[in-house]
């Protein structure tokens, strides 16, 4: 059996505007997803095993409100892969295909996708969505805190998603690369760079969870968290965004390929960096999925943490 034709896209970026989205709620076929998934502080449980280090949005949309009509999509056990070695691993075609139709998005669905932080977790859903094949999906800018500070309308409660007959993914696996290709590149064997998306102070390897801090070597800095306006939590744009995406522009410039591999903790704010770098026009972008928690992890693997 064929796959069916994909229709027209409704939106042709990436990102939209709290008055687009204002004034489409409520079309047909259009489907508002909230990602939203809180960063914990890392703590020490009473038996001094490391306690949980992300805490799902369900609640928060459940009790403090939620744009009107949108579901609540679940990065943890529906949007990931449950079973994958470690947070927020990515699920395979099958596994993304249900996840999609749970939440009442097939292959006819303008898909808006928030979340209630800076934007990664949501940049995060969107970059599933394109690497499984669909691009009639965008990110809303500012998210709920925009939204919000505009004093548009929100609801609470769960809102039951509408019932589709599937969703048909088309895997597009060039957007993602794995550990032994970012070794390759640290050898100069592979032509791409990397780009970090961690917090500074992440990055110099003076914080963070992991046994061993640092950053791969040969990386670029690109924290996730200075790509939006931290006043309004919309993304940056023009010669801001371009001022802070300069260095990452420039190693893309350097490798004859043009390609840029984003990666940070766990694939999360490697999402938001992967957004705007492909907001600037850099198209050749990948995301490393493992990310730290896979590198680190392995004591053989090189780190570099200059600020140690």
């Amino acid at each position: 059996m064929s796959s069916p034709v994909p229709p027209s896209r409704v939106v042709s970026s990436p990102v939209v505007s709290t008055q687009w989205l204002a004034d489409h709620l409520g079309s047909e076929n259009l489907v508002i997803l909230d990602a939203t998934v809180f960063a914990m502080a890392p703590s020490t449980t009473e038996t001094g095993a490391l306690g949980p280090r992300y805490l799902s949005g369900r609640e928060d949309y459940l009790t403090k409100g939620h744009i009107p009509g949108a579901v609540f999509a679940d990065l943890f056990d529906v949007f990931s892969d449950p079973a994958g070695e470690f947070d927020f691993s990515r699920p395979n075609a099958d596994l993304f295909e249900m996840a999609a139709a749970s939440v009442g998005i097939d292959n006819g669905t303008t898909v808006i996708v928030y979340d209630a932080v800076v934007g990664q977790w949501a940049a995060r859903i969107w970059w599933l969505f394109r690497a499984f094949g669909y691009d009639d999906v965008a990110v809303l800018d500012g998210g709920l805190s925009k939204w919000h500070a505009e004093t548009r309308p929100f609801s609470t409660g769960a809102v039951r998603p509408r019932v589709v007959g599937g969703f048909t993914a088309r895997p597009r696996p060039e957007l993602w690369v794995d550990k032994s290709f970012v070794a390759s590149i640290v050898a100069g064997v592979a032509n791409a760079a990397l780009v970090c998306s961690l917090p500074p102070a992440e990055f110099a390897g003076t914080a963070g969870a992991r046994a061993r801090s640092g950053h791969i070597p040969g990386s670029i800095s690109l924290p996730a968290g200075t790509l939006v306006d931290p006043a309004t939590n919309a993304f940056l744009r023009g010669d801001q965004l371009n001022a802070i995406l300069s260095p990452a522009v420039s190693a893309a410039g350097s490798v004859a390929s043009g390609h840029l591999v984003t990666y940070c903790g766990g694939g999360i704010a490697a999402a938001a960096s992967a957004l705007a770098l492909i907001r600037a026009g850099n198209e050749h972008v990948s995301i490393y999925d493992g990310s730290l928690n896979e590198w680190a992890a392995d004591a053989a693997a090189p780190l570099t943490a200059p600020g140690m």
